[in-house]
């Protein structure tokens, strides 16, 4: 980025062609934060899944336990349907935990990337800056650190 020669010994072609190949790395620098975002999001999604997951499971068993259950209360005999409405009630709270909870999981995550945002705007107000008043060395704003750091984030 930096050579020997000074603001004024750089041509606006020069700087310009610099300004352009920084542009660029920080548009790749900023594809690749979104795309590591978007895969921590979709891992604590998928996580959250296996909660409604295992509330469908016992969802299935208390609909095979309310069945056990109608069919214990034709019969006359008291014990057996004592039984098969308990097993249904206890299915079906087991059901109700394990949904609810996997559904409080999913709504607390939030799919914007906001990481990105931030920086993206950051980006932005550089490039006006660099526009207005060039530097012979424009330094990259601080979201090359944000990827790096998003990028050991990724490994949970």
């Amino acid at each position: 980025m930096a050579d020997a020669k000074g603001t004024k010994d750089r041509s606006l072609g020069e700087l310009l062609r610099d300004l352009t190949r920084d542009i660029g790395n920080l548009v790749r620098q900023e594809i690749e934060l979104a795309k590591t975002e978007a895969t921590q999001k979709a891992t604590k999604i998928a996580k959250s899944l296996v909660f409604v997951v295992i509330g469908a499971l016992f969802g299935l068993g208390a609909f095979l336990a309310s069945i056990a259950f109608l069919i214990a209360a034709l019969h006359v005999f008291l014990p057996l349907w004592l039984a098969a409405l308990l097993v249904t009630l206890g299915f079906g709270a087991l059901a109700a935990v394990f949904a609810l909870t996997g559904i409080k999981k999913i709504k607390a995550v939030n799919p914007v990337p906001q990481q990105t945002l931030e920086t993206l705007k950051e980006d932005a107000q550089w490039a006006k800056n660099q526009l207005k008043t060039p530097s012979p060395t424009p330094s990259a704003p601080a979201s090359s650190a944000l990827t790096s750091s998003a990028n050991a984030e990724v490994k949970l």
